[in-house]
């Protein structure tokens, strides 16, 4: 029987007032079992990053509420790991004193913290990066270091916001394989956002598609693909039947945000 470590109960987010009033989601449920690897696809602006920053105790629902090992936490706000889509490196601390961020805030000295952060390094491919400058890396290096910064706060559960998307095709598909192995070494429990519908099938063990705004969930599907993959797995025909599954809603939910469209 599968622990849930993080769910979203009827989660509703309305901005402004009586000046306007925009919804964002409606009634959003989202499961998600110890140590899964979950996704999340839908058109821009279905809410996928309010929901996020819900998640991640930045802003409060205007209906329902988050639930973290069965309860509500007395304050969320901490005790989820959240990476951004942009890697938001800072340009005047170097790669280590980068990676320690998360550490230092969460009162680890700075000594023990660089140690901590460096001995991750070969694990995360920096090794020999320490000492550079953020604007000396690749970005799949970037994105590395940003990753290795919020693994190493410690929470168990990471909300990851389009952490490739800014990656060209052939980095974008060596730095998945790399999540994956991380992911099962690690035994974290991850929730990504992205548009790559073969991504989302590529990592999960279940994807949520979102409607257009309001945002709200209009499919939920196991991905049962064997673990460990390799990327030929994306060739098969189970694969591309699980895609197939997930394009037709989305698409729907596609044309619902296009303009002109009813409804």
């Amino acid at each position: 029987m599968r622990s849930e470590k993080l769910q979203a109960e009827r989660i509703s987010k309305v901005y402004g007032g009586n000046g306007g009033r925009v919804a964002a989601l409606h009634e959003v449920d989202l499961d998600v079992g110890a140590g899964e690897f979950i996704s999340i696809v839908g058109p821009s602006g279905c809410g996928k990053s309010t929901l996020f920053n819900i998640l991640a105790g930045l802003i409060r629902p205007s209906g329902g509420r988050v639930l973290l090992d069965g309860s509500p936490p007395d304050q969320l706000l901490g005790e989820i790991g959240y990476m951004l889509q942009r890697d938001l490196l800072m340009p005047w601390r170097t790669v280590l004193d980068n990676t320690c961020v998360g550490l230092e805030l969460n009162g680890v000295g700075r000594r023990e913290a660089r140690e901590r952060a460096r001995a991750e390094f070969p694990r995360f491919g920096l090794a020999g990066f320490e000492q550079h400058w953020p604007a000396k890396l690749s970005g799949g290096m970037r994105q590395r270091a940003a990753l290795l910064r919020t693994f190493l706060a410690g929470r168990e559960v990471m909300l990851l916001d389009e952490p490739f998307g800014a990656l060209d095709a052939l980095t974008r598909r060596q730095m998945q394989a790399w999540l994956l192995d991380l992911w099962q070494a690690d035994s974290k429990t991850i929730v990504f956002v992205t548009h790559d519908v073969e991504e989302a099938v590529f990592l999960s063990d279940r994807v949520y598609v979102m409607s257009g705004r309001p945002g709200r969930v209009v499919l939920c599907l196991d991905i049962d693909l064997p673990r460990p993959r390799r990327q030929d797995i994306t060739m098969t025909e189970g694969f591309q039947a699980l895609k197939a599954r997930l394009m037709e809603p989305l698409e729907a939910a596609l044309r619902e945000t296009q303009p002109g469209a009813v409804g």
